[in-house]
């Protein structure tokens, strides 16, 4: 059985953030976040340049408090006289009153509900009041949403689940539906695929039945580096797409955020571009009853977009057919390299767990080490080791403490900045070595793990 590659786009609200508008029949939009200190004001309107240069449409910096807001403040000046008109958004955790003085300076804040406000009429009242100041000064809101970060009095009711991560959302929906107030853009992430795609089909849902039409962002949160981060991105964002939904995107790597943009792109090529291979006669997919597989069959000859369409394809369809197994082919490469890539994508799509699974934040001003070469050390320490005790496992790799531990939820085991030059060791949700010194920190995450199998 052929499979119908229809593409619709779903309809929204028109979105508008500066110059930029977000929704409708405008196009996907494709963005990235600072890993820069924000308060290092050079460093950051350069990164701003380069992003803007790579093709990226809209930039988040982390703002932790007063000083971030100054520096932000400083950030747009700056590019602003450089010529660079690209929106700016303050990414708000914890307090609210950063979140109605970033609101004067730049052109979007973000609040994540789950530590905007400690019960319904809090809630209520702050939000309020931000809605009223980003009328004035003509600033957009991002409503985001993350796994395992979700406000007690949600767990409570609902448990780290999609239903409440969807009803932390519709609350502020809700509120700001009655006010009347309409440039919001919602983000519902998770580094768990499965659990980010069911979450964001039941926002849908649950919005088109209380007549919302409010814009998404689609991001895979902390979907690491290299090949495995591509295609688990894809693999999220591509399911959502393919469907329709999503109306901008981040591919959240553990790299440069420039290195993000390409690979954004070019999912919103494949399922936005009608020239592109999804709708010529390159490409074939369909569904063995009998094997319970889907067939992908692709000769485009370059193996980065080869990799990111079959991932972004294969996720859904996997997931819709309750497949697992996996067929790829193309004559192009290879046959060895692209089985491979077929158990990456059964892996991302979580239907068959192959290898270590590595989670890892993209890095922002609040990391306390060096990502990139932190999970180089990682990795090569696990493959010194039996792979049976590692396989499957999932090990997460997360900047700071702030968001670590709940952003971590679906992983068996954490290393989580905790201050300068210090690493805290987590099982689970369960912080088991605390502030220990970095230079141990990875061989004492080994120990832990191999002492646990035991």
């Amino acid at each position: 059985m052929n499979i119908d590659l229809t593409y619709h786009r779903r309809p929204t609200d028109t979105v508008y953030i500066g110059s930029l508008c977000i929704g409708s029949s405008y196009p996907i939009r494709v963005q990235t976040m600072a890993n820069t200190s924000t308060n290092d004001v050079e460093a950051s309107v350069a990164q701003v340049l380069r992003c803007e240069q790579a093709g990226a449409e809209l930039f988040r910096f982390t703002t932790q408090g007063t000083r971030e807001v100054e520096s932000l403040a400083q950030i747009a000046h700056q590019l602003r006289e450089q010529g660079c008109k690209m929106p700016l958004v303050a990414d708000i955790h914890f307090r609210s009153e950063v979140a109605d003085l970033a609101a004067t300076v730049c052109e979007k804040v973000r609040i994540n509900p789950g530590n905007y406000a400690p019960d319904a009429q809090t809630t209520h009242d702050r939000f309020t009041h931000l809605m009223g100041i980003c009328r004035q000064y003509h600033t957009a809101i991002r409503i985001g949403v993350n796994h395992g970060s979700l406000a007690p009095r949600i767990m409570e009711q609902y448990g780290d689940t999609p239903e409440g991560m969807v009803a932390s959302c519709i609350e502020l929906l809700r509120i700001a539906n009655r006010e009347h107030f309409r440039d919001i853009v919602i983000s519902i992430k998770a580094s768990n695929t499965r659990v980010m795609v069911d979450t964001v089909r039941l926002l849908v849902q649950t919005m088109d039945k209380e007549n919302l039409h409010y814009p998404i962002h689609l991001g895979v949160t902390e979907a690491g580096e290299g090949e495995d981060g591509r295609i688990k991105s894809a693999v999220g964002i591509g399911a959502l797409l393919a469907e329709g939904i999503g109306d901008t995107i981040r591919v959240s790597l553990s790299e440069a955020p420039e290195a993000e943009i390409p690979v954004a792109k070019e999912l919103v090529r494949y399922f936005a571009d009608p020239t592109s291979p999804r709708y010529n006669d390159q490409l074939i997919v369909s569904y063995d009853e009998d094997k319970n597989s889907i067939f992908y069959y692709n000769t485009e000859k370059d193996w980065s977009a080869f990799q990111l369409h079959a991932a972004a394809e294969c996720g859904r369809l996997l997931w819709e057919y309750n497949c697992d197994k996996l067929e790829l082919l193309n004559p192009n490469f290879d046959i060895a390299r692209v089985e491979a890539l077929s158990k990456d994508i059964l892996q991302a799509s979580r239907i068959k767990m192959y290898k270590t699974e590595f989670t890892s934040c993209p890095g922002c001003g609040r990391t306390m080490f060096d990502l990139q070469t932190t999970i180089a050390q990682v990795k090569e320490a696990i493959s010194q080791q039996p792979s049976a005790i590692f396989q499957g496992l999932k090990i997460a790799i997360m900047g700071c403490i702030v968001n670590g531990p709940g952003e971590m939820a679906d992983a068996d085991y954490g290393y989580v900045g905790a201050g300068k030059d210090r690493i805290s060791l987590y099982r689970g949700k369960e912080c088991v070595l605390k502030n220990i010194p970095q230079e141990e920190a990875v061989e004492r995450l080994i120990e832990l793990i191999t002492n646990d199998n035991k």
